[in-house]
């Protein structure tokens, strides 16, 4: 979940985190003609799946002018989707035989099952293995064959994003990384490939599967999901609690967020506590420390090492193939608490905002 890295020092690309000399601390931005799209032409491209990055892939690669190919049920929702937008789906396996670069946008935990099943069998020497996701090549659930090239490109926002960014002309930035380098063309492949859904428009960073995959899943646990969800859930029960209305509770703890957060990507934290008052911007610095404490940061500390060493990728794997059964107990309990019953509430009477709700199963 996952923008702008300053230029200087070169980056090399598939160098692993524990090698890099010190001074490399700087990312190399490439734009425009330093990742020529041409490597692509006269290739098939296969993406499999029509999901959030699925479809922003799929149709920006195809208006970048690549024959672009898609695997997806055709009954299901996304199939419908993919249809509608001009393509034929069809079965992995057809689209793993007839691509020459396979990118694979499944929910990282079928991933491995259908990887096995369908795209193994299929996946010969001389093609590509594409992810926008390090985490299965990464932890080694999923090990492709030494004669393929394997590489990443990950955008650093959600696919509908990548989509309408590319649409109004500009682009989202992405991560790119070469995992293993077979032919000795992955790189290029993997360059035009992030230039083909517009990454180049805004820039792309080299970097490695580990650092991707790693800072990735801690930037959602830490703070993007999992922090701020738990920091809005206990300012709106502390203010509840007290005796306030839910309704004050909502608007200071949850609707504002994005009020802020707004301030803090257009010009970061700065640019933040410029715009607010006084009042609010010592509250901020003086505050701010009391809630995200040292304590704080050793159980952040903690579940990065949890991160590196697998123990994360591990149990959810098991929770997975398990039935996912503390994740469907979890997410209902987030789903019935009361900040979530206020927010829907409040939403339908803002009719401005179009507020969504996700699909019914």
């Amino acid at each position: 979940m996952h923008f702008d890295t300053p230029n200087p020092i070169p980056y090399i690309i598939g160098l692993d985190f524990c090698e890099r000399p010190a001074l490399m601390a700087e990312l190399k931005m490439i734009y425009g003609n330093d990742a020529p799209i041409a490597p692509l032409s006269g290739k098939t491209v296969g993406i499999l799946g029509y999901g959030s990055q699925g479809h922003a892939h799929a149709q920006n690669l195809r208006d970048s002018g690549a024959k672009v190919i898609v695997a997806n049920r055709r009954d299901s929702s996304n199939g419908k989707l993919a249809i509608e937008h001009g393509f034929e789906p069809m079965s992995v396996e057809a689209a793993v035989k007839a691509a020459d670069l396979v990118i694979v946008t499944l929910p990282d935990e079928v991933q491995p099952e259908v990887y096995t099943k369908s795209i193994a069998p299929h996946l010969v020497k001389g093609k590509t293995l594409g992810v926008s996701h390090g985490f299965n090549v990464h932890f080694k659930t999923i090990v492709p064959p030494t004669d393929v090239d394997v590489i990443l490109v990950a955008p650093k926002g959600p696919g509908h994003l990548v989509r309408s960014e590319f649409v109004k002309g500009g682009g989202v930035p992405c991560l790119a990384s070469v995992y293993q380098n077979a032919s000795g063309n992955a790189r290029a492949t993997a360059l035009a490939w992030a230039n083909g859904v517009g990454g180049a428009r805004s820039g792309i960073i080299e970097t490695t599967f580990k650092d991707e995959c790693e800072t990735d899943l801690f930037g959602e646990q830490v703070v993007l999901c999992g922090g701020l969800c738990a920091l809005i859930k206990a300012g709106f029960e502390t203010l509840t609690e007290a005796g306030y209305p839910p309704e004050m509770a909502y608007f200071e703890c949850v609707h504002e967020v994005k009020l802020i957060v707004d301030l803090i990507y257009a010009g970061g934290l700065d640019y933040m506590r410029y715009s607010i008052s006084n009042t609010a911007e010592w509250g901020d610095l003086i505050t701010g420390p009391r809630i995200v404490t040292d304590e704080t940061k050793k159980e952040m500390k903690k579940i990065l090492t949890e991160i590196q060493n697998g123990t994360f990728a591990k149990n959810w794997r098991a929770e997975y193939e398990g039935g996912m059964k503390n994740f469907k107990r979890l997410y209902d309990a987030d789903n019935n608490h009361p900040v979530e019953v206020t927010g829907r509430r409040l939403r339908k009477m803002m009719t401005w905002l179009n507020a969504k709700e996700p699909p019914k199963a």
